[in-house]
């Protein structure tokens, strides 16, 4: 039986301001397990990124509890939409960056930073500037800088969403597969639903806001080992017709 790496239970937040109130996310619950690629996806504005600011404990519920299994110091690697490499950093030195920042950078874990980099195709890169690789690269760079600090839990916020379709698609590939092979249990963001089937084991589909688990759908492609691959699965059409329509249509009463 695997067990829960994440588990949300009854989480509220409110943000309030002088004047008023808004409430982002209401009661919302759910668990994600060990070695899960989960995605969230809902209607724009219901509160996606609050969750995983909420995860990250970058900002804490107003009521309910978030439990990670994980008690060390870096338990979560969060991933942004943009790279946000520093230019005149070498790519090695981006890397390093969250080691630096958290002050855990020794010789173990800039071996284990330069292991992954040489793993995953840019040992001959870790001189270079940013500015001096493909932006599919960056993107690789951001992931591996993400993992350096070794998280038991990785969250991705539209981490695709800056590049070109061609481009995205290659490089959705390339991350699935350096996160598979990893085995990072990771939690997905995106606007996109054909993105979300090509990647993920389960989908939570959000209500419109507060955001609640309007629905949970489990995705099998044993089959496809890639999202390229499951792309081209018969059941890949199936999938996005019932989560299109779970997704525009009227809320169910939960």
């Amino acid at each position: 039986m695997k067990k829960n790496i994440l588990k949300l239970q009854g989480v509220t937040k409110v943000f309030y301001t002088k004047t008023a109130e808004t409430v982002a996310v209401n009661n919302l619950t759910f668990s994600v397990d060990e070695g899960e690629f989960v995605a969230i996806i809902g209607p724009s504005g219901c509160g996606k990124t609050t969750v995983l600011s909420l995860i990250a404990r970058l900002i804490e519920p107003t009521t309910g509890t978030i439990t990670l299994a994980s008690n060390k110091k870096q338990a979560v690697g969060y991933m942004l939409q943009q790279d946000h490499l520093f230019p005149w950093r070498t790519v090695e030195k981006n890397v390093l960056l969250g080691l630096e920042i958290t002050k855990n950078l020794n010789a173990d874990t800039k071996e284990y930073a330069n292991k992954l980099l040489e793993k995953y195709g840019l040992g001959d890169f870790k001189k270079h500037l940013p500015n001096q690789i493909s932006g599919g690269m960056r993107q690789r760079v951001a992931l591996i800088r993400t993992l350096a600090t070794n998280p038991d839990l990785l969250l991705l916020d539209e981490p695709f969403s800056a590049l070109d379709f061609q481009t995205r698609l290659e490089v959705c590939d390339d991350v699935y597969s350096i996160i598979r092979r990893e085995n990072k249990t990771t939690v997905l963001v995106t606007h996109d639903i054909s993105e979300a089937i090509s990647v993920a084991d389960k989908i939570f589909v959000l209500t419109k806001r507060p955001a609640k688990v309007k629905k949970i759908f489990c995705c099998d492609f044993e089959k496809y080992p890639t999202p390229l691959k499951r792309r081209e699965a018969p059941q890949f059409g199936e999938h996005f017709e019932e989560i299109y329509k779970c997704l525009n249509g009227e809320d169910d009463e939960l």
